[in-house]
């Protein structure tokens, strides 16, 4: 086997030997075997020749198989049951297109750090290197977006491969493997190797670096707790609630980091960033101290680097060691995981000036909804439709301007009840991240959130949800344009509107009921109310198509090379 791109420090520890299996099974079957032994129950795919002995040997599996309908749609079908699970997701491909379709997805798993394990087909290792029909080298093409990835060259290795491939999805930093199997070594009968553990040792920082953390924290006038999607990737929301509790250092989110805190906390200030809440920008700016739990200083938050919470020291807690200090110098890092880093940065703190502060900060940048005209404003919908959904309903969110409308708007209870694209900005994520979800919470309700330039990235997923019969609840904000586009050329480009005209869309609600979803279409104000009740109440899959105005821009918005306290749309 050969392997390459692992992007983890990889620790010591002692090894174990585990029993291989007795009988000799072809390369397909030990496949099979490892994916049942490491406890995955749903595979997302697409068959074609390379990986046809694993879609043989899937004829005599316990396995669920997901046929999407495009391979992008199964990557990011198993990105949204990863993040909506806790667990590693798993996708398929055959070899050439099939694999390369299914980058797009291995990009956005590596960017926000999702497990998964992607399996692809290639043709025989006789032809490989020869330009054979469908022979690409995507070994060599996913090394800048996966953890690892691996050729399996001998039938022996495949069930040890798929083993050590979940355990390096997982470890520290957790992220996508890929694992190319050529058509012969599936094919091929051997006795599978035993597999061998390794036990990797999670750091632990000195106390003393603790000790200079608290004292921090005494000196501190103005706290404040920068959250990041680490929270929830480490499965360590309830620290992070109850050290914010605890402490009362009032708190922010990222886009990734919504829901790690509690949404009704009084000191809880909301987004921070481009489209942040002008509370948690302001608050940023203002603080002395910054405590900043598992976030990377995304340029998304920080807007211009150089005057980010120009007056803070810098307390950075991360389960990677390369985030420490990267992009922010930090005056203590903490590596290591997050449920026991927490916990013992707990420190009395006298901050009642600056919880005043932020309270009143909060207080005259709420939200408000009370938008004139008859029209559906979107993020009074949004509002009320998670509001009435509580905390059973998961989000899975397109990108554009509906998707920022979600983050900023849409009661996020916990960390896996928002699905977003955050690093890499993929349209056409929603629907079938929004399918991996409900798979995995069967009894959640899900509900997609997109636009209509994402919806028809992947719209051919609708077929999925027919052949199935998966309950996702589809809201689509439709403004005839692609609206984030189209707000940056209005705003920093003259009004020079280039390519982002789509009134010549089709009827959604046409289309949807032409792969047999029931849909329906509201414009108005008052209808708002019985859309969100059919939504929660109806049974199966719905499309719900809501007609908004063009001309409306998501705010705030800090503009390009500016700071997060240059917000345009806000008053200060």
């Amino acid at each position: 086997m050969d392997g390459g791109g692992d992007k983890q420090a990889t620790g010591s520890g002692a090894a174990a030997a585990e029993p291989a299996a007795s009988l000799p099974r072809t390369g397909a079957q030990h496949l099979l075997d490892a994916l049942q032994a490491e406890g995955v129950d749903t595979i997302f795919g697409y068959p074609g020749g390379a990986i046809m002995p694993v879609y043989d040997a899937l004829v005599d599996s316990t396995l669920k198989h997901i046929l999407v309908r495009h391979e992008q749609g199964a990557a990011l079908a198993a990105d949204g049951y990863a993040r909506a699970s806790g667990r590693v997701g798993v996708c398929m491909a055959t070899s050439g297109p099939g694999a390369t379709n299914l980058l797009t997805g291995l990009a956005n798993a590596y960017l926000d750090s999702v497990p998964m394990i992607a399996i692809t087909g290639q043709v025989p290792t006789s032809l490989m290197g020869t330009d054979a029909f469908q022979e690409v080298d995507v070994f060599g093409m996913s090394l800048p977006v996966v953890k690892h990835s691996y050729i399996v060259r001998r039938a022996e290795d495949v069930y040890a491969v798929v083993r050590e491939a979940f355990a390096i999805a997982r470890e520290g930093r957790p992220g996508p493997v890929l694992i190319d199997l050529p058509k012969d070594v599936a094919n091929a009968r051997a006795v599978a190797r035993a597999v061998r553990r390794v036990t990797r040792a999670a750091p632990s920082p000195h106390e003393l670096r603790f000790a200079e953390a608290r004292a921090l924290l005494s000196h501190a006038k103005k706290p404040l707790l920068y959250v990041g999607g680490g929270v929830g990737i480490g499965n360590a929301e309830r620290e992070l609630r109850e050290f914010a509790r605890l402490t009362g250092i009032p708190a922010v989110s990222t886009l990734k980091g919504l829901g790690a805190c509690d949404p009704d906390e009084a000191h809880y200030l909301g987004m921070l960033g481009m489209h942040g809440n002008p509370a948690a920008n302001y608050a940023v700016q203002e603080c002395d101290l910054l405590i900043v739990a598992g976030a990377r200083f995304d340029d998304r938050a920080t807007g211009r680097l150089a005057s980010f919470a120009p007056e803070a020291r810098v307390i950075h807690l991360d389960a990677d060691p390369a985030e420490i200090g990267k992009l922010r110098a930090c005056d203590v890092g903490l590596v290591g995981d997050l449920r026991d880093l927490l916990p013992r940065l707990v420190h009395p703190v006298a901050i009642r000036a600056w919880q005043r502060r932020c309270r009143v900060l909060k207080q005259q940048h709420a939200w408000r909804y009370d938008a004139p005209g008859e029209g559906i404003y979107a993020p009074a919908l949004l509002k009320q439709l998670s509001e009435a959904g509580g905390n059973r309903l998961i989000v899975a969110s397109d990108v554009g301007q509906h998707q920022m409308w979600v983050a900023q708007h849409w009661r996020v209870p916990y960390t896996a009840a928002h699905l977003s694209s955050g690093g890499l900005g993929t349209m056409g994520y929603g629907l079938p991240a929004a399918i991996g979800a409900q798979l995995a919470r069967p009894g959640s309700t899900v509900v997609c959130v997109s636009g209509d330039g994402s919806i028809m990235m992947n719209v051919q997923e609708l077929a999925t949800l027919r052949r199935y019969g998966i309950p996702v609840k589809i809201v689509l904000l439709d403004n005839s344009s692609l609206g984030m586009v189209r707000q940056w050329q209005e705003l920093f480009f003259e009004k020079r509107y280039s390519e982002v005209d789509l009134s010549d869309n089709p009827d959604f609600a046409e289309v949807a009921r032409a792969f047999g979803i029931p849909a329906f279409a509201i414009e108005r104000r008052d209808e708002v109310e019985g859309a969100v009740q059919r939504l929660l109440r109806e049974p199966g899959p719905l499309f719900c198509h809501v007609k908004i105005d063009a001309r409306e821009n998501v705010w705030p918005l800090v503009p390009p090379g500016k700071s997060n306290g240059e917000m345009m749309g806000c008053a200060a």
